[in-house]
């Protein structure tokens, strides 16, 4: 079994088989270097609350590198209840977030045991990003629910969780932490846009992968869907039959965190004090006319986004565009009007599950003890080991060092 290296500060908590939290990277630290494929079941629950992915996935660390590819994924919807209790739950008491804290993170248990039963499948690692409530990066917060230990309970599977904290512990931002997922698999593109609850991006910039948020996205399209009584914008029908207010547009497009240099991030406490209120100001307007008009606020300030950190011409760059935003025609053509980048919508199954995907190796490379979060994508002081473990983790690295 892999131990810990004296450079390694680690706690364990007490009824907990395991709990081996957050690491420094050193050179000291050890290393497995063993090139063992694992079974790892990437859980992802976007800010949009559509649902919850789970992606089982091959992650393998080789000599040449990290791959990873998706075995079987699923989504499984939210229910009213469901999609209430997290959206409401910043306003709640402390009983009530610690309460729901348990109970998501044994509803994942749940849905990953049921995962394993119907799929016959089987893991050896849960990677769960959780569900973000408060996300306050200058505050010094990001807080998602999903409680790791009971998710392993239900789980019956060695768990890693927790993942933003200890960059935000580091100056960081938290997020996007995909952009080290995206370096290794997905470096061919110049680069990867996530069309999620909000969109954003990682690139090579300046030798180095950076990544920032760039906009709200499906999180505000969903909000207008469903004053038409839809949970989203089915193939963007909405939007296409609108037409653009300028008015409105630009003063969205004045909003202040626009003009913010990356590393950047958002949450959805920003949307309620920054950005919804604009919006609601325009209600005469009709749904789809507001739809239309977010879907070009967002392909401009994609625009901008990119522009601001190209090293050659849009038009000879690529851009792989995942999320379920991917699934929106009229945003995906004004992506590809107002940027001119080669835009790449892939298969159905890496738009669903690409970040389950990368979770899954985040959490392959934590349980490696590798660093897995970047400080230029993220600002923190250093890269990091994130992620809290639950569960039998010993049996693990013995099967990871063949033991």
């Amino acid at each position: 079994m892999a131990k810990l290296g004296l450079n390694c500060i680690g706690t364990k908590n007490i009824g907990e088989i395991a709990s081996f939290r957050s690491y420094f990277c050193t050179e000291n630290n050890p290393r497995v270097e063993t090139m063992v494929a694992m079974k790892v079941l990437g859980i992802m629950s976007g800010s949009s609350m559509d649902g919850v992915d789970l992606a089982m996935c091959d992650v393998e660390r080789t000599a040449a590198g990290w791959k990873a590819q998706i075995i079987q994924g699923i989504t499984v919807p939210y229910n009213e209840t469901w999609r209430v209790r997290l959206s409401q739950l910043r306003y709640q008491n402390a009983e009530l977030y610690a309460k729901t804290d348990v109970f998501y993170g044994r509803y994942l248990g749940e849905l990953a045991a049921a995962f394993f039963q119907q799929t016959g499948l089987k893991a050896d690692l849960v990677a769960s990003h959780g569900h973000t409530i408060f996300h306050n990066p200058k505050g010094w917060i990001t807080a998602q629910i999903g409680d790791g230990a009971t998710l392993n309970a239900f789980s019956k599977v060695p768990v890693v969780s927790n993942f933003r904290r200890a960059d935000v512990g580091l100056g960081g931002q938290g997020a996007p932490l995909v952009g080290i997922g995206d370096e290794a698999l997905f470096g061919d593109y110049d680069y990867c846009l996530n069309l999620g609850g909000f969109c954003n991006i990682s690139t090579r910039h300046g030798g180095r992968r950076i990544a920032f948020d760039i906009s709200p996205c499906n999180i505000v399209l969903n909000r207008l869907a469903r004053e038409r009584d839809l949970s989203y914008d089915e193939d963007g029908a909405l939007a296409e039959a609108g037409v653009v207010d300028y008015t409105l547009l630009n003063a969205l497009n004045e909003i202040e965190f626009y003009g913010q240099s990356h590393p950047k991030s958002l949450g959805r406490e920003w949307i309620n004090k920054n950005f919804w209120h604009i919006v609601r100001e325009f209600d005469d307007l009709s749904v789809e006319d507001r739809m239309k008009t977010l879907v070009m606020h967002i392909a401009m300030q994609v625009k901008r986004a990119i522009e601001s950190i190209a090293e050659k011409p849009l038009h000879e760059s690529s851009i792989l565009v995942t999320g379920g935003g991917a699934f929106n025609a009229c945003l995906v053509d004004h992506l590809r009007s107002e940027t001119e980048c080669n835009v790449v919508v892939p298969d159905d199954n890496l738009v669903n599950y690409k970040e389950s995907l990368i979770f899954a190796l985040l959490g392959a490379m934590r349980v490696h003890n590798e660093c897995n979060t970047l400080s230029s994508a993220t600002g923190a002081t250093m890269d990091w080991v994130a992620g809290s473990l639950d569960g039998d983790v010993g049996a693990l690295w013995n099967t990871l060092n063949g033991g």
